[in-house]
């Protein structure tokens, strides 16, 4: 087996920079300089996408970067020794020991067992003080070895490792982890079994699962731990879990077969609560299994529902904005390929058959076929062939594009209820498209049914019937509810509101417009992708629908939303070329990338910065996406596709002053990111920032 971790890859006492991502980039430097990568970029996006999604840094003066990537050919560790240390995001300040694990992408199971070993390690007092002291390279290739047991001196080191009393390995090969000595002591001993899983599956599912069992040794509970990770799962026993008090969930991801736990009280939070506070966690399921009204599993929802709601991470106590929040941006994110999927093939009808194209398209694609061109098309068509490959075009993405309101209400409601969830959202969603109630009717009826189906999920129902509650019983009733009451009272005044809204929009000039246009910039500049933008996109899209030749405002709208979000990226890319010393050698990195992420209207390319420097970079990104908007607004341009930035000029018109509109806005924000930059607040001096180190 090839060796996990080799001298170059490790780093002793030096500063690699001030941020995790100065860190993990020059990590998979080493990785990718020791051949064992393809490419640093690719590996280096993979980590830090992971390290976005939930800090790694963990108690104790330690992070654990890692991620699957493509990029990747070999399984490796690679090892710094900070000698400045970098917060990672633990609680009890920032680590000097960090360890960067890659993994292939089809990674074979004797690999990540050994990962997930080392990650159980790193949460023992003595192996890791023995990294901090250890004098060279070869030394701590050696420490790792020992706990990995890949050397003739692992017995002494292997047994450090074990959590609970139980050997690493074997908890790893069996994907379980258990405190028994606790239970040995009586019958009477309070039990907890626990399911711990993180997106990547390769370190935080393990160290969490041996803090909650080193936890409930300490408070003489005895704790037994499924890891559903990368190294494999061995389900609890059915028996164990009958015999359990109480159920801890430390997972950022979905529950695997959560109906097993069906009754039982419960807790869950993210995986990474698990190692920072496993003791809590224990006390707060004991606290709930002590309540006849807590939490309790609930199996009519099947296999990753519960009584919270969803599948989804949540915490011991999710307030209703939360789970609301969580719920419409849930519906919106699986509603967008259906949106720019089908916009796009929108577009590409148009520019084949022209813009009249939605006169001719139902007959051709109906009459018509390649061996029988059309002969009746509008003037803007590239010829026969033109026409009928663009109404075939238009008609595939118009029937797309029909999707929007019920993908929208239904993954709003299977945030709220899970799977059992789905069919009435999307039920709801099509009579809400039916009575005209458009996007917010979307919104209302998707809501009603992810409620309506968690109440009824919620309700017990005898053994017998339980089988048929989420797959016939709950879509009926639920259904039935929401779209009852779409139909009966709610849709007729959602419809009036919504044909106010078109009204409004539809008369739209001059100031109006304008102020529209900056209101709109403001909300795509002010959080790159997340709530708020996606707000604005959202009501851009939902009004494409609605565009046509008299009707130019829908297209409009979208085009300013679409102009103001390519703004950031593109404007710290050019910042970067403009002021090269007040950006560091990643953001440099960084900025070349955020040119074409721009350009393809990604305002996520943006983040980097604006994760580094919030308070720079995002009112200078509203300030631009602001005057942005506003020209856009006031040129008149228009899309009419709704995805794909500068590469859909063709669907853009007025695309001149279109560009203009995004060129003057993203000078605008790159002239004021680094005015902020210089003049306010702490400058970051250059020889501050990550340099390459010798190993």
């Amino acid at each position: 087996m090839t060796e996990l971790l080799s001298p170059e890859l490790v780093v002793l006492d030096a500063s690699l920079g001030s941020s995790p991502a100065d860190v993990i980039r020059h990590l998979a430097g080493l990785v990718a300089d020791a051949g064992r990568a393809t490419e640093v970029e690719g590996l280096f996006a993979d980590a830090y996408a992971r390290e976005q999604k939930t800090a790694t840094g963990v108690p104790g003066g330690i992070a654990i970067p890692h991620c699957r990537s493509t990029a990747v050919t070999v399984p490796s560790l690679a090892m710094a020794r900070l000698s400045q240390p970098v917060d990672f995001g633990a609680k009890d300040g920032p680590a000097d020991l960090v360890f960067f694990i890659a993994a292939p992408e089809g990674a074979d199971q004797e690999h990540l067992k050994l990962l997930a070993k080392l990650a159980r390690s790193l949460i023992k007092k003595d192996f890791t003080a023995s990294l901090r002291a250890a004098g060279s390279q070869h030394e701590v290739v050696s420490l790792v070895n020992d706990a990995l047991g890949l050397s003739s001196t692992a017995p002494a080191t292997a047994g450090a490792v074990s959590a609970g009393g139980a050997s690493a390995g074997a908890a790893s090969s069996a994907g379980a982890v258990s405190a028994g000595a606790v239970s040995a002591a009586g019958g009477s001993a309070r039990r907890i079994v626990a399911v711990t899983a993180c997106p990547t599956g390769i370190a935080h599912t393990y160290m969490a699962a041996d803090s909650l069992v080193a936890a409930g040794k300490d408070k003489g509970v005895d704790v037994q731990v499924e890891t559903q990770g990368s190294a494999g799962a061995t389900p609890l026993a059915q028996s164990v879990i009958d015999a359990a008090d109480a159920v801890v969930f430390a997972v950022d991801v979905d529950v695997r077969d959560k109906e097993r736990f069906a009754g039982k009280p419960y807790v869950q939070s993210p995986v990474k609560r698990g190692i920072d506070e496993p003791g809590v966690m224990i006390d707060e399921a004991l606290s709930v299994a002590a309540d006849p009204n807590g939490r309790r599993v609930v199996a009519a929802a099947g296999a990753s529902s519960s009584a919270s709601g969803s599948g989804s991470a949540s915490g011991l106590a999710e307030s209703f904005g939360g789970k609301l929040k969580r719920s419409l941006l849930t519906g919106v994110s699986y509603m967008i390929p259906f949106v720019a999927g089908g916009g796009l093939l929108i577009a590409l009808g148009f520019l084949l058959g022209g813009f009249d194209i939605t006169k001719y398209a139902d007959t051709i694609v109906v009459q018509n076929n390649l061996f029988s061109l059309p002969t009746e098309f509008g003037p803007q068509a590239w010829g026969p062939l033109g026409a009928y490959i663009g109404a075939v075009l238009f008609k595939i993405g118009a029937l797309s594009m029909g999707f929007l309101v019920p993908a929208l209400a239904g993954y709003i409601a299977y945030a709220l209820a899970d799977r059992p969830g789905i069919a009435p959202g999307f039920v709801a969603g099509a009579v809400a498209g039916f009575m005209g109630a458009g996007f917010l009717g979307g919104i209302v009826g998707g809501l009603l049914a992810g409620y309506v189906a968690h109440w009824l999920a919620t309700l017990p129902a005898p053994r017998w019937l339980r089988g048929l509650m989420p797959v016939a019983i709950i879509p009926l009733v639920a259904s039935i509810i929401a779209s009852g009451l779409l139909f009966v009272v709610l849709g007729g005044p959602i419809a009036f509101i919504t044909k106010a809204l078109n009204d409004w929009l539809t008369g739209m000039s001059g100031a109006t417009a304008v102020i529209l246009g900056i209101i709109l910039g403001l909300m795509m500049c002010f959080d790159l992708g997340g709530p708020v933008n996606k707000v604005a996109y959202a009501f851009a899209v939902a009004g494409l629908s609605a565009g046509s030749a008299s009707n130019a405002a829908p297209y409009q709208i979208m085009a300013a939303v679409m102009a103001a979000g390519m703004v950031p990226p593109l404007a710290m890319a050019l910042a970067t070329v403009l002021d090269h010393k007040n950006f560091n050698a990643t953001e440099h990195e960084n900025g070349k990338a955020a040119w074409l992420l721009g350009a393809s209207f990604i305002s996520e390319g943006a983040i980097p910065f604006a994760a580094a420097d919030p308070l720079r970079v995002i009112p200078a990104s509203m300030l631009g996406g602001a005057l942005t908007g506003a020209l856009s607004m006031a040129f008149g341009a228009g899309s009419k596709a709704p995805h794909g930035g500068i590469f859909v000029f063709f669907a853009i018109d007025n695309f001149i002053m279109w560009v203009v509109s995004i060129t003057a806005g993203v000078v605008v924000t790159a002239l004021a990111t680094i005015a902020l930059k210089r003049y306010v607040g702490k400058k970051a001096p250059e020889t501050a920032e990550a340099v390459p180190v010798a190993v």
